[in-house]
């Protein structure tokens, strides 16, 4: 750890630059109910204060202010928080969404799981951040398995982990090409995430069965769409926006939460 003299020597934008990495570590440790140094941490915002950058705003300043008054961890977490968010907003800093880091370790148990009989078939999502978050969500509500039409972003990409948050090794899942996935599911109920479908809040979700997403650009392919119509058919879920579309993964997370609560009800 820097000594807040030599901190205080460097160069203004650079010192500035450290101060908000200190206290991002120092948000994400005591999140985590970890060690931190308090009086350290009020003597970095304290250098945040004296700066003279004209880049540190206002709110920056008051979530400093806030930093030296609190009483209490709860009260100084989320001022840390406010105080790290502003400071790298006003430097220009950016954070992508996976720079952001909950209070879980990645490494998880897959044996705390509740385990559905829910399978979901991912038919060549392109994006693997959205993999990644399907992922998450499906852990969440209990999914069984994950099938990957080829060629859907691999799991194990750096973006999927990141926003798997560890979910993909919480869930088995599989590559097949598309007829591999037509021959496994030919007589397993199964249905479309897809428009046109019945209203999600009078379909009849099955208690076993499968669900296919399709990809951010077309959708489900025609193979699978004709195979989930033959089966139980589509989903759809009513929009009012100008847009006329969801994102797949925030989709998916509507779907499992309706799917889950129909099965638990039963």
């Amino acid at each position: 750890m820097i000594t807040i003299a030599k901190l205080s020597s460097l160069a203004e934008g650079t010192k500035l630059r450290k101060c908000a990495r200190i206290l991002d570590g120092a948000t994400v440790s005591l999140a985590q109910q970890g060690p931190v140094d308090i009086p350290y941490l009020r003597a970095v915002c304290q250098i945040v204060l004296g700066s003279n950058d004209t880049r540190v705003g206002d709110r920056t300043r008051a979530a400093c202010r806030s930093v030296l008054l609190s009483d209490g961890n709860d009260r100084l977490l989320w001022a840390l928080a406010d105080a790290s968010h502003t400071l790298h907003a006003d430097l220009g800093i950016e954070k992508a969404d996976w720079d952001f880091r909950d209070a879980h370790d990645a490494r998880l148990d897959p044996s705390h799981r509740t385990i559905f009989p829910f399978t979901v078939v991912l038919d060549r999502l392109r994006s693997p951040f959205n993999v990644g978050s399907v992922f998450r969500t499906g852990d969440s509500f209990g999914v069984r398995q994950m099938v990957l039409v080829q060629p859907t972003a691999s799991p194990e990409h750096p973006r999927a982990a990141r926003s798997a948050r560890g979910c993909t090794g919480t869930i088995p899942w599989e590559e097949l090409a598309e007829d591999q996935v037509l021959a496994r599911f030919s007589h397993t109920p199964l249905f479309a995430l897809e428009l046109g479908g019945t209203d999600i809040a009078s379909f009849e979700f099955p208690t076993t069965g499968a669900v296919v997403l399709g990809s951010e650009e077309l959708g489900v392919s025609p193979s699978l769409l004709a195979l989930a119509d033959a089966s139980l058919g589509r989903v759809s879920i009513p929009l009012s926006g100008s847009k006329g579309s969801l994102n797949v993964s925030v989709a998916f997370g509507i779907l499992m939460h309706a799917w889950y609560n129909a099965i638990r009800d039963r």
